[in-house]
């Protein structure tokens, strides 16, 4: 037993959260066990609770400023653990990491231009780029025995003059890759050859299981690192998504300058009062809860996948390196993306995100958050265990 105890069961119904009081819109039955979004059913790290407790008594919330260890507490972050040195003046400000993305795209991109994305990919990706005028251009992953991998030659060959920004998910969601140093030279070179601006969501980089490494890609070549934003938060890391406050790294002036005018015209330039003490502390307090819930994770990972290949050898983990929403390959049941949700809804009572949402590639799979604890993925897996016993 370590310091903090992720086995404690919290309730969340009833507390305007989404993962579980949105059942019933989401998968029209309220009562289901929630196994979707990365959301995690943990408390924050005390440390960081005590830090917001501290400004809470304080009981003046006017507008803020940045806490006087806020720069220095990421900056330490991101040198510490991905081995990346940044500066205070790269630092910018987003009220969360997707918002970060369509900030990026209409500052760098105009009306027609394509971005590329690597499916199967969080949902959201699609929706930002149609809904603001862009168009997808779709480099899909390719997966190979459990594992997926880029198509760079498929890349190369879809590119063209309309191509300007790439999306990349490092860690990547929902497949779980953590990305090589060798797979993001080679994209990187991509990139350079073709004036194409990265966008890098590395929101789960800080989730990583042992034998890999986040490394972010701009820390890749000062080449590189000039054409690169690079968006993260505290969010994922330490379950602190609803504070709305992301970091966004850009160490190319002008980019920076064109991000910045953009936000600065929307208004939107100004932290809140907790999210920004919620980075600062997360950031110079959460370093050993972060070690202990990895271990934990790694825990449920290795339960998951006994589990299933010992009772029910039909459904695979597909095994991640990074990310606690792995996916599950659900294919070998024969049943369409639409009959695998009924299943899990309606016949073992759990909800989990279809893998559909994300791409072709995953059409039959489900992703599945692993956050939790162990009781309640316990639960889920006998419930699904159950149900295909029943069919």
């Amino acid at each position: 037993m370590g310091k903090y105890n992720f086995d404690h069961v919290i309730e969340r119904r009833g507390t305007a959260c989404q993962k579980w009081d949105n059942l019933g819109k989401v998968f029209g039955d309220p009562d289901i066990l929630a196994l979707w979004k990365a959301d995690m059913d943990f408390k924050a790290p005390p440390e960081v609770i005590e830090r917001l407790k501290k400004r809470l008594d304080h009981g003046i919330f006017g507008y803020p400023n940045r806490p006087d260890d806020f720069y220095d507490a990421i900056i330490s972050w991101m040198s510490r653990r991905h081995g990346w040195d940044i500066k205070k003046e790269w630092i910018c400000h987003s009220p969360g990491v997707t918002p970060s993305l369509v900030f990026s795209m209409l500052a760098m991109t105009r009306p027609g231009d394509r971005v590329v994305i690597q499916s199967p990919i969080y949902a959201p990706f699609y929706h930002i780029i149609e809904e603001n005028g862009r168009r997808i251009t779709d480099n899909p992953l390719v997966l190979d025995n459990g594992r997926f991998f880029m198509n760079l030659d498929d890349l190369k060959a879809k590119l063209n003059s309309r191509v300007k920004m790439l999306f990349l998910c490092n860690p990547h969601n929902p497949s779980g890759r953590v990305w090589q140093k060798r797979e993001l030279e080679e994209i990187a070179e991509i990139c350079l050859k073709n004036n194409i601006t990265i966008v890098s969501d590395d929101v789960h980089s800080d989730i990583v299981y042992e034998g890999n490494k986040h490394i972010p890609i701009a820390s890749i070549s000062r080449d590189i690192e000039e054409r690169t934003i690079t968006s993260f938060s505290p969010s994922k890391t330490f379950n602190l998504a609803g504070f709305r406050s992301a970091v966004v790294v850009i160490p190319n002036k002008d980019l920076r300058d064109r991000y910045n005018d953009l936000i600065s015209g929307m208004h939107l330039a100004g932290v809140t009062v907790f999210g920004a003490e919620a980075i600062a502390a997360a950031y110079s307090t959460g370093e050993e809860w972060l070690e202990e819930l990895i271990e934990y994770l790694s825990g449920n990972l290795r339960f998951v996948e006994e589990f299933l290949r010992e009772n029910i050898p039909a459904i695979k983990l597909i095994k991640p390196e990074g990310t606690y929403v792995p996916l599950i390959d659900f294919r070998e049941l024969g049943l369409s993306s639409e009959e695998l949700q009924k299943f899990l809804v309606h016949k073992a009572g759990v909800g989990m995100n279809n893998g559909a949402e994300f791409g072709k590639v995953t059409e039959g799979f489900a992703r599945m958050t692993i956050a939790a604890p162990r009781s309640t993925i316990t639960e889920g897996l006998n419930r699904i265990k159950t149900a295909i016993e029943n069919r």
